[in-house]
């Protein structure tokens, strides 16, 4: 420890300039003191630096502080694409998802396809489900993108309820659906899944591919493990999920990779109403 820093840690105060008495180098020898008490650490034989909660030792010690990189207006900007700006924009999904759905009251989320025609039976369903649920006095929450999320949407629009589409960024723009009252986007699809599940009593699930599976298995996952406070999930079209169900009792089952009792977490209907009763009866 130099003189300068020992007396820095007595309290007495630093010197203001060096011996060539210029403020520049006093800066310098004060900012190298202080570097070299903080690489040395009591008890170690190697250097050490804590920002933080963040230790450094050896090679890792960086030169500069945390506050004059962030000063520092030059140097590469690649940062912004690395993995602490990442947190920062996870952390402001969850922050925006959470202060627009905060009010929304009860509602149900509504998955499907974004494949199903607008001019299918399907489609049609999707519009009588949204309607309702808007008209049973639930909200509808959809991926607010076109066929499927759409139908339930436009339904629950055109009954006079509030439609919500969480959508995603994905590589080819889809956009949310014009009949989407409360729209946001997400970059990761991990923050629009935990809207999916934290503002919704309950799911309703139309006939859909690899997303909504993902979606679906990812909501009894929750259920099973009680992760969640159990809410219902039905699944809409008996041709459609009928073959899943006979799957997960004949292999998923009978291999003992899980429980008879969890073919209860889902209930599969071919009717709206009993669709919409089902869902409002245990959310109750």
């Amino acid at each position: 420890m130099t003189d300068a820093t020992d007396a820095q840690y007595r309290g007495q105060g630093t010197p203001d300039r060096t011996v060539d008495g210029t403020i520049d180098d006093a800066q310098e020898a004060a900012a190298a003191a202080n570097a070299a008490a903080e690489c040395s650490p009591y008890g170690t034989g190697w250097p050490e630096r804590r920002t933080g909660p963040v230790v450094r030792r050896r090679r890792q010690v960086q030169a500069d502080t945390t506050d004059q990189r962030l000063l520092d207006s030059r140097g590469p900007t690649d940062w912004v694409h690395g993995d602490p700006w990442r947190v920062m924009r996870i952390q402001s999904e969850f922050v925006e998802g959470f202060g627009a759905l905060a009010e929304l009251g009860s509602a149900i989320s509504v998955f499907g396809s974004a494949r199903t025609p607008v001019d299918s039976g399907e489609y049609q369903a999707g519009v009588r489900i949204g309607r309702a649920l808007a008209e049973a006095g639930f909200a509808v929450i959809t991926g607010g993108g076109p066929g499927a999320m759409e139908a339930a949407n436009r339904g629950a629009l055109e009954a006079g309820g509030v439609s919500v589409g969480l959508g995603i960024e994905l590589p080819f723009e889809q956009g949310l659906n014009p009949y989407v009252d409360i729209g946001v986007n997400f970059r990761y699809f991990f923050v629009r899944k935990t809207m999916f599940v934290k503002y919704a009593r309950g799911f309703v699930v139309l006939p859909g591919g690899f997303g909504t599976l993902d979606e679906l298995f990812e909501a009894l996952t929750l259920v099973q493990t009680k992760k969640v406070t159990r809410f219902p999930i039905v699944l809409f079209g008996t041709d459609y999920w009928g073959g899943l169900a006979s799957w997960i009792r004949s292999t998923l089952i009978a291999e003992g990779k899980a429980s008879p009792l969890d073919l209860e977490l889902f209930h599969i209907t071919d009717d709206v109403d009993e669709a919409v009763e089902r869902v409002t009866k245990e959310s109750a």
